[in-house]
C-alpha cells in the first residue's frame, strides 16, 4: 500500500488507484471544496468546463506525475467530505461512468489513529 505523507504527521489516504488511473486521464478538476475528478475522456473535460470547474488541468498542461502531485495537494486542502473519482462518458447509464478511487470519508479512520 502506498501512503503519501504531505506534512509532518499528516497521512493521506491510499492513492494506489489514483496513481493507476492518472496516466490515462485527459484532465483533472476540483471544485475547491471536496469534489476531485479525473476526467477520462474529452466529453467529460468539456462537461466540467461547462460546469465552470476551476482549476481544470489537462494532460497537455501537466504530466501524469505533476497531476498526481496536484491531486494530492487538492485532496489535502479539501474539506472533510472529500473524495476522488474517475469519470468517463457512458450515454446509456451516466452513473456507470463514475469510479470511486478514494471514497468520501474513507480516510477518517486513518486520521483518528
Amino acid at each position: 500500500m502506498i501512503v503519501s505523507v504531505l506534512k509532518e504527521g499528516e497521512i493521506m489516504s491510499n492513492f494506489d488507484l489514483v496513481k493507476e488511473r492518472v496516466g490515462d486521464a485527459k484532465a483533472i478538476a476540483w471544485d475547491t471544496c471536496h469534489k476531485i475528478y479525473l476526467l477520462m475522456d474529452d466529453e467529460q473535460v468539456e462537461t466540467m468546463r461547462g460546469y465552470k470547474y476551476d482549476p481544470l488541468i489537462t494532460n497537455k498542461e501537466s504530466t501524469p506525475e505533476e497531476m498526481l502531485t496536484t491531486l494530492e495537494e487538492w485532496y489535502s486542502n479539501s474539506c472533510g467530505l472529500r473524495f476522488i473519482q474517475a469519470v468517463k462518458t457512458n450515454h446509456i447509464d451516466p452513473n456507470a461512468g463514475f469510479e470511486s478511487l478514494i471514497g468520501q470519508g474513507e480516510d477518517e479512520e486513518d486520521e483518528e489513529d
